[in-house]
């Protein structure tokens, strides 16, 4: 019979999976075609860091990985740059998760910023370095400030409809470790 915690982790990683496809899939729509002045956050990148902050075995490393990859090569960017970043940002905010987990909502959103900016700026810095072409200032920095003002409600979607929430102090999973 399968174990209900372990179904629950499979199930979380399978939505996961799915929420990020279909995020690169309606970007990869013809829906406007005329140059916009502003550009949308960063969807994908979002619910990541909500997944990872707030239950990192929903969203494994090498899933990450691969999603972003699939986004590079999708969306025309250097290979592997992204993914590697947001990959690097991801640990790095798994390692803390445990931190995370007791902090007010306001210093996670503050954690989640701060890598976000981090993560976008030395993605600029490194293709600025090899010359390669890239999106105008601006417009990189209203995408990475618009993901930072969406990440309240990407955490309010994924807790309400996708019940992807902190786990409570104490709880612990179907082997008795701790969460």
């Amino acid at each position: 019979m399968a174990d209900a915690p372990t179904t629950r982790i499979w199930f979380g990683r399978l939505v996961y999976v799915l929420v990020v496809l279909a995020l690169i899939f309606a970007q990869l729509l013809p829906l406007n075609t005329t140059p916009t002045v502003w550009a949308a956050p960063n969807w994908a990148l979002a619910v990541t860091f909500v997944w990872v902050a707030r239950r990192p075995e929903y969203a494994p490393m090498i899933v990450i990985a691969a999603l972003f990859l699939l986004s590079d090569l999708l969306f025309q960017r250097p290979p592997g740059l992204w993914a590697a970043l947001v990959v690097i940002m991801s640990e790095m905010i798994r390692t803390r998760a445990q931190g995370i987990r007791n902090m007010p909502f306001a210093l996670e959103w503050g954690t989640v910023s701060a890598g976000i900016v981090g993560i976008t700026l030395m993605n600029r810095a490194a293709l600025t370095v090899v010359m390669t072409a890239q999106a105008p200032l601006g417009l990189t920095l209203i995408q990475m400030v618009m993901t930072i003002i969406f990440y309240p409600l990407v955490v309010a979607v994924a807790h309400f409809v996708f019940g992807v929430s902190r786990p409570a102090l104490g709880q612990v999973d179907s082997r008795g470790h701790r969460l």
